[in-house]
């Protein structure tokens, strides 16, 4: 160690010099060291002996830097932590959860003897426009509509009753000379049941029409399935000529006009009052009561 305190500041400056030179590297502070006053230097010497201290560490660089928080790593949510729901089970299906548009398992079964006198009715068309039907069955099928036979439904649509079709059927060809073949599995939607169905008459094919019918909820399947099978022997009726005035324009305003009326009623239970259609002659059927309309 020097025998003086002057021998040790020189010393330490000096090493302070060498320090700020290598440090320095963006600055031309070595350049300017040289030309210090001694106190500036004695200065840089205790912050060099300062910086020798174990708890804290100065730079004599002439940039800045911010001091970065620490960061504190997060754990993985997916494997650490556990899962806020339980995984999902294998539940059996609820009733009425199934899949509707799959259908009712109710594809006709295919014929194994495709002989003449076992036709497979889901694709054949046998017999189709094969010869007219006799002067007899054409007259009742194309007999005019007798208009008491006529339906009206509440938004003005005319119709006739599904079961007057089976007994024109059956005044022209007789009980168990027509039937009806399904084509298809039936198709199940979220609001409608509908199937293909072929009209068969004596052995051959007269029509092929498609039927379908709303339901509600599904308990009522079942009977939408009857209803669409009604339906399609509606259908298939107009190609034989039957009740075929309830498309034709100029009959329809012939018929509401001489045998309908329009009225107001009120809903019994919500109150609300509409127009609707009807018969001449008939009241107005629950749950609908005549009104005398708005304002009146």
């Amino acid at each position: 160690m020097a025998s003086s305190p002057r021998a040790f500041i020189r010393a330490i400056t000096q090493s302070s010099r060498s320090h700020r030179t290598h440090a320095s590297h963006c600055s031309s502070s070595a350049q300017r060291s040289s030309t210090l006053p001694t106190s500036i230097i004695a200065y840089d010497a205790s912050r060099l002996l300062y910086s020798l201290m174990p708890h804290r560490c100065i730079s004599t660089s002439s940039r800045h830097f911010q001091a970065q928080p620490a960061t504190v790593p997060r754990p993985n949510s997916a494997s650490s932590l556990p899962s806020a729901t339980p995984a999902k089970s294998a539940l059996p299906p609820q009733p009425g959860s199934a899949n509707l548009k799959a259908g009712l398992s109710d594809q006709p079964k295919k014929q194994l003897d495709e002989s003449s006198s076992q036709i497979d009715w889901t694709t054949s068309f046998h017999g189709l426009s094969d010869a007219p039907f006799s002067k007899e069955a054409a007259d009742v099928l194309l007999k005019p509509l007798n208009p008491n036979d006529v339906e009206i439904k509440p938004d003005g649509i005319i119709y006739l009753p599904e079961i007057k079709y089976r007994r024109i059927l059956n005044q022209a060809f007789g009980p168990g000379g027509w039937g009806l073949a399904p084509r298809g599995e039936s198709t199940v939607t979220a609001k409608a049941v509908t199937r293909e169905y072929a009209l068969l008459v004596h052995g051959r094919l007269v029509s092929i029409a498609r039927g379908e019918q709303d339901y509600f909820s599904p308990e009522g399947i079942p009977t939408a399935a009857e209803g669409c099978k009604s339906n399609a022997l509606m259908r298939c009726c107009k190609d034989l000529g039957v009740a075929s005035e309830l498309w034709d324009p100029r009959f329809i305003r012939k018929f509401k006009a001489e045998h309908t009326r329009e009225v107001w009623v009120e809903h019994v239970v919500s109150k609300k009052k509409n127009r609707i259609w009807t018969r001449k002659g008939d009241e107005v059927s629950y749950p609908f009561k005549e009104s005398k309309g708005f304002g009146v």
